[in-house]
Formats: structure tokens, C-alpha cells, sequence
């Protein structure tokens, strides 16, 4: 798969949201020192030069050192070094007797791959501004579709992250959202099938209905129609569009957390759009929800019934932990799966706390990417949330 590289890059210090974070090589309490590699060749060819018999002569290597500046300094260092070295060349060259200086030829040689080492370091700089334009862009993409969250949002502890598969792209077809409404708080998870912005456009078509229907609805099987409709006129639109979309769909789970419930003060509401089943996660142990039998968004049409709307008993104290495929999917070099239930269960066991959604989410994430060796072979989303 195109772009399908490691993303242990991409993670957030300390839990943190991911964010897109610029590579400063060589640098020391945040100051550069990109000029000391070049530099110190600079000083040791010349040193050599000087300590060497007239028979062999290695000031000409000095070429070198504005092309090490052009790989890791920018275009006016580079350019300084360029200068040195040919000012560097001179002062040794003409210390030595005639007989034994490299004279014009290397001379030349020395002012050419400076000027072609400042025109290789141009290139190289815009190319880098060009690539961090790109993912500043990617980058807001992903937080307009995939909105922060506010500490206790909807009256819910909770915690997320998000790895797409392709490192340079971060943006991709999964998505997650809280919504707290008049009737209570609802929680979605989705992943859109396929790749690139077609997936992303879905997702946020998704988003967005969600975020007006959780809201407005009082009943979350009216907010579960209303994404399906929403599924079926997106991929309408982009077939009339010319795109090849007639078949995509979305898998999902939509949670709902009552604002009143005195006859069930526990129950939460839960709708299964075709999605891996939340596991509730409790100090004591792990436990998976009903799978619900619900279609993906999308083909609601093949089914003769909507997705059922499951009502489950959820404790205070208890996490759920809600995950897309690239974590269930995730495989090891022997092509076993992330065992996500079995490796819970055992961190709890050793510590309970576990069940808590910053640790719970910090220790899927690391737990994945250790099985899988750091390459996902799908965009990576996990969630916990719990009532606060």
C-alpha cells in the first residue's frame, strides 16, 4: 500500500493529541548546530592536507563539505560554507611549493560544487516548506473532521487517538465525536470504507448529521436513521459526481448515555452499524457487548429491518473501549492477530487502573504498534469513554 510506513513517528508525547511535528535534526537545548558536521570536515581536510606528502593531496576532497551543508543546513549556510571551502582551498593550496599544488582544475572544481551545492540546498528547503505546507493542511483536515474534545465533554471522561496508515496523509476514513444534546449524551465511532478523500468526505458527511441529530433527537433510533439517509444521499451524490463511491459504506457504533433514566439509571442505548462490539472495560475484568446484527451505513436498503436498538446495563466506573479494524486487524511477522480482549484483561489483572480511558487508550495504542512492529496496515482509531 502506497505510503504504508511506520508510524511510531506519530505519536503524541505523553497522551497528547497527535500533531504534526517538524523534524529540527542536529540541534542542542533547541539551538542548531547543523553547522558542526561540516565544519569539523572542513577542519580535518585541511589539517590532513597540510600533514600529508606532497604526493598525495587530498585538499580537493573539500568538495564535500558544502554538499554535507546542503543535506542538513539551510541555503545561506550552505552558501557560507561554500565560501570557506574555496577561501579554505586557496589559503592551503598556495602554502605548498608549486611543483605540488593542484592548482586551476581543482580550483574549479571546488567553486562548482559550491554553486551546485547551494542550488541542491534551495531545491531541498522548498521541497521541506512545500511538504509542511501539505501537512499543515492535513493536519486541519483532520481537525475539522476529527474535532478536539473538551475534558468531561458531555459529561464523559474520555480519551482518543488517532494513527492513519499512511504517515504523510494523517487523515483517513475513521471517526469518532461526542455529542451532548437535549436528550442526553451520544457517542459515535465509525470507519468509512475505502481510502483518501473520498473516505474523509464520507466521514465528515457522517459527522456532520451526527452532530445536528444527537442533538435535536430525543430518540437514538431516529439519530440511527438519519445516518443511514445520510450514508445513502452522500454516496448518491458522489456517483452523480462520476465518482466510483456506488458501493461504499461505513461500519459504526452509536452510543447513547440517557439524560434521565430514573427506572435505569445504568443503561445506556447502543446501536451496531456492522462494527467490531464495544468491550467494557472494569477494574474486575473485560467484557464485549451484544454485536446488535445491524448492516453498515449505507446498505440499511438490503436489510428487511433497521439495526435494533440494544439497551445495556453499564456500572459507574466502567470504561468503554470502542476500537476501528486497524487495531482488531493488526498482525504480527507470523500473521497473528492483536489479541485486544486477552491483553486488556491481563494488564488489568496486574493493574486495575488500567480501566481508567487515558491509560486504557495510551495502552492499546502502544500495545498495537509493538505487535504489529509500528506498521499499520489500516487507519488505527481508539476510544474510551465513561461517565464521569
Amino acid at each position: 500500500m502506497a505510503g504504508r510506513r511506520s508510524v511510531l513517528d506519530q505519536l503524541p508525547p505523553g497522551g497528547r493529541e497527535d500533531a504534526v511535528q517538524r523534524q529540527q535534526p542536529l540541534r542542542v537545548r533547541g539551538r542548531s548546530v547543523a553547522w558542526v558536521p561540516p565544519l569539523v570536515l572542513l577542519a580535518c581536510i585541511a589539517l590532513l592536507d597540510w600533514n600529508t606528502a606532497g604526493e598525495f593531496r587530498i585538499i580537493s576532497w573539500i568538495v564535500l563539505v558544502p554538499g554535507i551543508a546542503a543535506a542538513i543546513c539551510g541555503v545561506w549556510g550552505t552558501a557560507a560554507f561554500a565560501v570557506l571551502s574555496l577561501l579554505t582551498y586557496i589559503t592551503v593550496d598556495t602554502s605548498w611549493p608549486h611543483q605540488y599544488q593542484t592548482g586551476l582544475p581543482d580550483f574549479i572544481l571546488v567553486a562548482m560544487g559550491g554553486v551546485l551545492a547551494v542550488l541542491a540546498c534551495a531545491v531541498r528547503v522548498r521541497g521541506e516548506q512545500r511538504m509542511l505546507h501539505m501537512r499543515d493542511i492535513a493536519e486541519t483536515t483532520r481537525r475539522a473532521v476529527l474535532r478536539p474534545l473538551a475534558p468531561g465533554w458531555g459529561d464523559l471522561d474520555h480519551a482518543a487517538v488517532y494513527l492513519s496508515a499512511d504517515s504523510e496523509a494523517r487523515v483517513g476514513g475513521d471517526f469518532y465525536d461526542i455529542q451532548p444534546g437535549l436528550h442526553g449524551t451520544r457517542v459515535l465511532l465509525g470507519d468509512v470504507q475505502g481510502k483518501g478523500l473520498a473516505a474523509v468526505e464520507a466521514a465528515a458527511a457522517l459527522l456532520g448529521t451526527f452532530r445536528e441529530a444527537a442533538y435535536h433527537e430525543a430518540l437514538l433510533r431516529t439519530v440511527a436513521d438519519r445516518l443511514e439517509i445520510r450514508m445513502l444521499r452522500h454516496v448518491r451524490y458522489s456517483v452523480a459526481l462520476g465518482r466510483d463511491d456506488r458501493d461504499r459504506f461505513a461500519t459504526g457504533i452509536l452510543i447513547g448515555f440517557p439524560a434521565a433514566a430514573p427506572d435505569a439509571p445504568d443503561t445506556i442505548e447502543v446501536v451496531n452499524f456492522g462494527h467490531e462490539p464495544p468491550l467494557v472495560v472494569a477494574p474486575d475484568g473485560v467484557r464485549s457487548l451484544p454485536p446488535g446484527d445491524g448492516l453498515p451505513l449505507g446498505l440499511g436498503e438490503l436489510a428487511s429491518d433497521p439495526p435494533p436498538v440494544l439497551r445495556v446495563a453499564l456500572a459507574p466506573g466502567e470504561t468503554l473501549l470502542l476500537v476501528t479494524d486497524g487495531v482488531t486487524e493488526a498482525r504480527d511477522a507470523d500473521g497473528v492477530f492483536f489479541p485486544l480482549r486477552d491483553i486488556v484483561a491481563g494488564a488489568l489483572a496486574e493493574d486495575p487502573r488500567t480501566a481508567d480511558p487515558q491509560l486504557l487508550v495510551r495502552f492499546v495504542r502502544d500495545g498495537t504498534l509493538r505487535h504489529c512492529g509500528g506498521h499499520l496496515a489500516d487507519d488505527t482509531t481508539i476510544f474510551a469513554v465513561r461517565r464521569r
